[in-house]
């Protein structure tokens, strides 16, 4: 990969960033330790992209591009940690922190955020990566832990918490056919939480969760008498779709409100 040359402010920018050891990039990053205005600085990030220095990632944000690199649009090394800068306040979930649990064995070519900060499309690439996002309001950001992406922390949604998730919306897991041979892993487990599952649905306050819970923790696991009352007691109005983007067909299980649109064996 061909490089131009670079001016002393560019080199100072360009050390600054590095320096930084961030997936991505501002002019905001920058202001401080180059001694730049925010217009400077946007002006020489822009160069640097130019030249081949820096990757854009999307308006306003870039990364540096490894010396190491032969490419000039090489893909990003590190997606969880460029999602955590560039979605924030938002957290990884769905199908991605169902790979990290080892929920799955499917391998996603799309990193899944829920993320409080307004976007133009819920489907982004940045930097080689796709991204799908899902807007969540600032107080539905709980139940994660924080692991580790190099030196950034990722706020991933925990084990219980990524089940409730796609139990909320399928198509983040995969869909509906995905969604159920995660849940079955999840009951599967050694840490498996029915109170913690009941806890964390109860907070989002959807009664249609409860129906997809209840219904797959009576097919998948053990939870108590007690507790499928419990879940029962939630359910809300109307017959909901088991998978919301299947087809509005087969049979429905009353006591769950539910219909049942997957191929039967998905349920077995």
């Amino acid at each position: 990969m061909l490089r131009s040359g670079l001016g002393r402010a560019e080199r100072a920018a360009l050390s600054a960033a590095s320096a930084l050891e961030r997936p991505a990039i501002s002019a905001g990053d920058l202001v401080r330790p180059s001694g730049l205005s925010t217009r400077a600085a946007n002006l020489t990030l822009s160069r640097l992209a130019r030249k081949g220095w820096l990757r854009r990632l999307r308006r306003g944000w870039y990364a540096v591009v490894p010396l190491s690199s032969t490419s000039a649009e090489p893909v990003s090394e590190a997606p969880l940690a460029v999602a955590m800068q560039l979605f924030a306040p938002c957290y990884i979930s769905g199908w991605t922190a169902a790979q990290h649990w080892e929920l799955t064995e499917q391998i996603a070519n799309v990193v899944v955020v829920y993320s409080a900060k307004p976007q133009r499309t819920s489907e982004q690439k940045v930097g080689g990566v796709s991204y799908r996002i899902r807007r969540v309001p600032k107080d539905a950001i709980f139940g994660t832990t924080k692991v580790w992406s190099g030196t950034v922390p990722v706020q991933m949604a925990t084990s219980h918490r990524t089940v409730i998730d796609i139990l909320d919306a399928p198509e983040m897991g995969g869909g509906g056919r995905q969604t159920l041979d995660i849940v079955r892993a999840y009951w599967r487990r050694k840490d498996t939480d029915p109170d913690l599952l009941f806890d964390l649905a109860a907070k989002l306050g959807r009664g249609t969760i409860f129906k997809r819970l209840g219904f797959t923790g009576e097919r998948f696991g053990h939870p108590s008498q007690a507790w499928l009352e419990a879940c029962r007691s939630k359910l809300s109005a109307g017959v909901s779709l088991l998978d919301p983007t299947g087809p509005r067909r087969g049979p429905i299980v009353s006591r769950w409100r539910l219909r049942i649109n997957v191929p039967p064996g998905d349920v077995a």
